[in-house]
């Protein structure tokens, strides 16, 4: 995990999402939430794959299609830093998608049986627990 500007970023190598789109999210869930703001520069590809754990490439890749998104610009010398329309598009393509997982999530819980009550239970504990994206779960002892 890697904390700049308030937002942690995470990995979880045994989800079935590619560790790069999990990075990619991430960046565009906290621009989206106004975590993190025009101008601001991301974390070095170094930086970044160092604290998560990752090859260099998982995280180039991951700027660069955020690049492609038009969403960070690169500059050497300077680094990766988010783009001024990147909140707009952010806005405009990620809270749609969230909201559709969230809806399938809900249908599928209900489908294989469980109530209603277990569905609002995991989701209250879900927001109390204050679990982020992509989070590894916890390893009981």
């Amino acid at each position: 995990m890697t904390n700049s500007n308030d937002v942690s970023y995470s990995v979880n190598i045994d989800s079935p999402i590619a560790v790069y789109v999990q990075i990619e999210n991430q960046i565009q869930f906290a621009i989206a939430s106004g975590r993190i703001k025009p101008g601001f520069t991301l974390p070095s590809v170094r930086e970044m794959s160092q604290e998560l754990e990752v090859n260099p490439n998982t995280v180039t890749k991951a700027y660069r299609d955020l690049e492609l998104l038009e969403l960070v610009h690169t500059r050497r010398g300077v680094g990766v830093t988010i783009a001024e329309k990147a909140p707009k598009i952010c806005r405009e393509r990620v809270r749609p998608m969230v909201k559709s997982h969230l809806v399938d999530s809900v249908a599928e819980c209900l489908a294989c049986g469980l109530s209603e009550s277990d569905v609002r239970n995991i989701v209250e504990n879900t927001i109390s627990a204050g679990t982020r994206p992509y989070e590894a779960p916890k390893k009981k002892k």
